[in-house]
């Protein structure tokens, strides 16, 4: 019985892995493919640095896998998670309210476990892998040490056995992290000036925000949101290079 669990356990896992590691290759693969053709020769000379990039990255999908995993395996097979698929088990107001607080925890843990890398010794045995990215691309946005993937791997996996959330909405959750991980990356900015330089926008981390942490290091550290770098005085504005 052990035995078929623990197997159990490791096929959810490498199916988890693969799915984390396909949905990079697509979405950075896409938007790297998109920069290439509004940007020509954004990415010319950055031929080793971006295999080293996919190289990391393949090996961050792994370890998000694993707790991926055995979220799905505790959900399939023991109902053990916050997870639910019909439409009346909560209001219908709380698929935003839950898609909200997913990001913002997320966001918040992020923002200070990120800020803690940037120290010294923590920059020197992990974070330095990721900054290593210079300028970063489309493929960076994985590109992590294994011990800072670790940071980021058991947020969302811990969240469904503690927040009800509709299957949908963790789907949102999902493509945004990823979207939005990717997309920070390109080395350009993608969406219009209009909603960057917006009331909205002065809220939201985009490709213009986060380039200047690459550039400056010691500021602009959140993930979706610029609520936390506002409140500890650590937002710093946009870069003029990722325009």
């Amino acid at each position: 019985m052990t035995g078929t669990l623990f197997l159990s356990l490791v096929l959810t896992s490498a199916v988890m892995t693969a799915i984390v590691a396909v949905r990079y290759l697509a979405i950075s693969g896409g938007f790297a493919w998109l920069s290439r053709k509004v940007r020509p020769g954004i990415y010319d000379g950055l031929s080793p640095q971006i295999r080293r990039e996919l190289r990391w990255s393949l090996l961050s999908a792994a370890i998000y896998g694993i707790p991926a995993g055995f979220a799905l395996w505790g959900w399939k097979e023991h109902g053990w998670t916050r997870v639910y698929t019909g439409w009346d088990a909560m209001p219908l107001w709380y698929l935003p309210v839950s898609l909200f607080i997913y990001l913002f925890v997320h966001d918040t843990w992020f923002y200070w476990t990120h800020r803690w890398m940037h120290r010294p010794r923590p920059f020197r045995v992990m974070h330095a892998v990721h900054h290593a990215s210079r300028p970063p691309t489309a493929w960076a946005a994985m590109s992590f040490h294994p011990f800072e993937a670790l940071t980021g791997a058991f947020v969302v996996p811990l969240l469904v056995f503690l927040v009800p959330i509709h299957v949908s909405m963790l789907t949102a959750v999902l493509t945004i992290m990823t979207v939005m991980g990717v997309t920070n990356h390109m080395g350009w900015e993608m969406f219009p000036k209009w909603l960057v330089h917006s009331r909205v926008g002065a809220w939201l981390i985009t490709a213009s925000h986060h380039q200047h942490h690459h550039e400056a290091y010691s500021c602009n550290y959140g993930l979706y949101f610029r609520f936390w770098d506002r409140l500890c005085g650590t937002d710093r504005g946009l870069s003029p290079n990722a325009g």
